[in-house]
């Protein structure tokens, strides 16, 4: 395995309790590498994410990300596993009884940050990022939901994680909103981290062109989708 490998699977079995959702998955994601994981609803596509994130424990197979391994993987290991980790829900998962800066430092305080200053700098630094830097003092429902989405994405950063998993993160946005989450998940890219994104929306693979990972039939392969076939997925939906 190459050292840019961030996450790898080796003749995996993908499953929830013990049905068995995906088998004999192989593919690689290095850093600096943004993936696509798609298929129907139902093929797998957030399993195998949840098993990335060490939600589904990996039973056969072989599987690595960001230096763990997931076969061998301990319980009282996942928490370590999980700061390398970003998570980018559809739904968002916010905290409604506090506002922005505080449902950040919310997760700061809880994985260890204790220092003020530091915290507040963290904050700032990531909604920076996101281009939310005056919005931190709103409360999550006063602001958009693309607004929220951006609060979800500088959520993920403030650990400064190897990897972005985002398991339809557009998925409750309009289209103009979701190409703007868009570019922000490719800079994040392009910044050194790899970003791993479940999606149905084939508009968006289109409009922003990167590897393909397919789970169909019980199985995951990867594919460079042309814009005849996206355009034929995009008829299709």
């Amino acid at each position: 395995m190459s050292i840019d490998t961030v996450i790898s699977f080796e003749h995996a079995s993908i499953k929830v309790e013990d049905h068995l959702v995906l088998s004999d998955v192989n593919f690689n994601v290095k850093k600096n590498e943004f993936v696509y994981i798609i298929g129907k609803v139902g093929s797998g596509k957030t399993s195998l994410i949840r098993t990335i994130n060490a939600e589904y424990p990996l039973k056969e197979g072989f599987g690595t990300v960001a230096g763990f391994h997931l076969h061998q993987l301990k319980r009282k290991e996942i928490p370590m596993l999980r700061r390398k980790l970003g998570i980018v829900f559809q739904d968002f998962q916010l905290l409604n009884d506090r506002n922005i800066n505080k449902n950040l430092e919310f997760v700061l305080k809880a994985t260890g940050w204790k220092n003020k200053k530091e915290i507040d700098e963290r904050i700032a630094e990531v909604l920076s990022k996101v281009n939310l830097g005056y919005k931190g003092f709103k409360m999550p429902h006063q602001i958009s939901g693309g607004e929220q989405q951006r609060v979800v994405i500088a959520r993920a950063l403030l650990n400064n994680p190897d990897i972005i998993l985002a398991d339809e993160p557009t998925g409750n946005l309009d289209p103009a909103t979701s190409e703007e989450i868009m570019i922000i998940l490719h800079d994040i890219c392009k910044s050194g981290r790899a970003v791993v994104m479940a999606t149905h929306n084939y508009n968006l693979i289109k409009k922003f062109p990167s590897r393909t990972v397919k789970c169909e039939k019980d199985s995951v392969m990867t594919t460079n989708l042309s814009e005849a076939d996206l355009d034929r997925l995009i008829q299709n939906e």
